[in-house]
């Protein structure tokens, strides 16, 4: 038995007036669709460069970007070497390492901490947040629970734009450092996920939702800062 063919026809307006409308309705589209991401690159308008260029802050923030067999990515990696130069540059005193740990065979804050300890950062100067499940997560626990209120972000630049403006919207005033990429598979599919995530950012940074976990303050960042 075969089924009918079901034929969709799109008409388009016929008059001058239908036609107008049509073009405006798509502009106004297109307006809310890169509205976030024009909104992401105004919060963060000269507030990105390099570590060279990163004011002292007292602390680095450095986002989750994935394990490879327990080990940081590239991508990871990469982040975690400019947080080691900012802290061989003197421009921070304490490394608060955000990520995912929501299961017991992941666990990217303590990888993080591993790697930086390895490259000479002491174990007392790293932070571990272990509920970093998202950006805005990570920006709302730093305020809230650690009470960071001024740092340097590290991320790759793909990133780092949403980064600085979720960390400003939560009452940090942050600075990011932009880590080189390689424009591989990673940095495209980054790059293009950036175009969603800007959605939710905004969202997040209006109506300011309670991250995933909460939890009481931690005094690690400001123990870490009085060394």
């Amino acid at each position: 038995m075969r089924l009918p063919r079901l034929r969709v026809r799109i008409r388009l307006p016929r008059t001058r007036k239908g036609q107008r409308r049509l073009v405006q309705g798509v502009a106004a589209a297109c307006v809310l669709a890169l509205a976030p991401a024009a909104w992401m690159f105004v919060a963060a308008d000269g507030k990105v460069g390099t570590v060279a260029q990163a004011p002292a802050s007292g602390v680095a923030v450095v986002f989750g970007a994935g394990l490879w067999k327990g080990e940081p990515s590239p991508y990871l990696a990469h982040r975690l070497d400019a947080a080691i130069e900012l802290y061989r540059d003197h421009k921070v005193k304490a490394v608060l390492v955000t990520g995912d740990n929501g299961r017991a065979e992941y666990d990217e804050p303590d990888a993080m901490r591993a790697y930086l300890v390895q490259h000479g950062v002491p174990d007392q100067q790293v932070v571990s947040d272990f509920a970093g499940f998202d950006t805005y997560d990570s920006c709302v626990r730093a305020r809230k629970i650690f009470g960071v209120r001024r740092a340097v972000l590290v991320s790759q630049g793909f990133h780092i734009r949403r980064a600085v403006a979720l960390c400003e919207s939560a009452g940090i005033d942050s600075y990011g450092v932009a880590v080189d990429a390689v424009h591989d598979v990673t940095w495209y599919y980054g790059t293009t996920r950036e175009v969603f995530a800007a959605g939710k950012a905004a969202f997040d940074a209006t109506f300011r939702p309670d991250p995933t976990f909460l939890g009481p303050k931690e005094t690690g960042v400001a123990r870490a800062l009085a060394r």
